[in-house]
């Protein structure tokens, strides 16, 4: 009697799209505008605008923006950034991206709209204004991690990185002259993304303390108002800077472990000035406390966790270095944030990544989930 023959069973390809990282993404967003309601409502109705919804209203068109923009660059190979255009110039979307970037930031310099001695706004008529300094962070993302997928092997010595650095340059010192926490920010993405490359990374180390020194003299030996910053740090009780900050600790520490309840903060009633941007992590930890804080980090936990899975799963390494430099980006804003609301480092002006008030900041957040869910939804397995 014949044997049957053995069937042959044929695994075809699966592709990937991660909902786990969008529904965080979208929990995060929502948390953020019932915050921004709570936060705003008393500031928009008695000191400026007559209506409790107004910076909800603008936030909740940014987000309706965000979303739609995640979605349509969920859907594009995260490789058509770096295609070139046209026949005759060798250039690609991303070259013409960084080649505007700069433009914007040099435009932001000399014309920009100053908002408390600070120019890093373009107004926009009608739309509002426009925060070149967050486009230029995609950009940064997306420019490191082509310059380093396009030869790898060469930060395995210092002049690999020099090489990455003459590129990110421009833009790190545009930045910088006005916005040194968003410049901090591009150097630890450029920094991280380079190091976790390299196989010799000695010399990061040496990068990294003078980076430090950098920071340093740029602080005490730049404008005064820097230094300020620092000694409202040292003396957050006494010194004039330091009351934000101290009106953000005692919010802190009034929601005590179970917090105020939602909308029953008093600190946001005039206390702390303009809860709902920066500072707004104080108001959370006072209305949701200590519990509903670290729910909101676990939150953060978890969209870093996916994005390392994607980083990780990566079709090839150019999408890896994507998700590494975005996962950089969203982290070293909360631990700013953080840090500066609890006091732990000096003032400085750093958006809490979904949550904070910001519509810029948010789209282009959004737009970088976007970028991120492409490059999951490239990712093959077998099924």
């Amino acid at each position: 009697m014949a044997k049957p023959s053995a069937r042959k069973t044929e695994y075809k390809p699966q592709t990937y799209y991660d909902y786990s990282l969008l529904f965080i993404t979208l929990i995060l967003v929502c948390i953020g505008l019932v915050m921004i309601y709570s936060t705003s409502s008393y500031y928009a109705v008695k000191q400026k605008f007559g209506d409790a919804a107004y910076f909800f209203k603008r936030q909740l068109v940014s987000a309706v923006i965000g979303t739609v923009v995640m979605i349509i660059v969920s859907k594009i190979d995260y490789f058509f950034y770096i295609k070139g255009i046209g026949k005759k110039y060798k250039m690609n979307l991303l070259f013409l991206a960084y080649l505007v970037c700069i433009a914007l930031q040099v435009y932001v310099l000399f014309f920009g709209k100053e908002v408390k001695g600070a120019k890093r706004w373009i107004e926009i008529p009608v739309l509002g204004t426009f925060q070149p300094s967050e486009l230029t962070k995609i950009c940064i993302i997306l420019l490191v991690a082509y310059i380093v997928y396009s030869a790898p092997k060469r930060l395995d010595t210092v002049f690999g990185f020099i090489r990455v650095l003459i590129y990110v340059a421009p833009l790190l010192g545009l930045v910088a002259a006005e916005n040194l926490s968003t410049a901090i920010i591009i150097a630890g993405i450029t920094f991280i993304v380079c190091f976790v490359v390299a196989r010799r990374k000695g010399y990061f180390f040496i990068a990294g303390i003078l980076g430090v020194a950098a920071v340093a003299c740029y602080i005490f030996l730049g404008e005064a108002f820097r230094g300020e910053r620092f000694d409202a740090w040292l003396n957050v009780e006494t010194h004039p800077k330091g009351y934000q900050i101290l009106q953000g600790l005692y919010a802190i520490a009034s929601g005590g472990l179970w917090g105020k309840g939602l909308g029953q903060s008093m600190q946001k009633l005039g206390f702390i000035p303009e809860s709902h941007n920066d500072i707004i992590f104080s108001v959370i930890c006072e209305e949701l406390g200590i519990v509903g804080a670290l729910a909101i980090i676990l939150l953060y936990v978890l969209l870093l966790w996916r994005l390392f899975v994607v980083a990780v799963n990566a079709r090839d390494l150019f999408g890896s270095l994507i998700c590494v430099g975005i996962m950089v980006h969203i982290a070293m804003q909360v631990l700013i944030n953080i840090a500066v609301v609890t006091n732990t480092i000096p003032s400085t002006g750093v958006p809490l990544p979904f949550i904070s008030y910001g519509g810029t900041s948010l789209v282009v957040l959004m737009a970088e989930m976007g970028i991120a869910l492409s490059v999951s939804n490239r990712i093959e397995y077998e099924r």
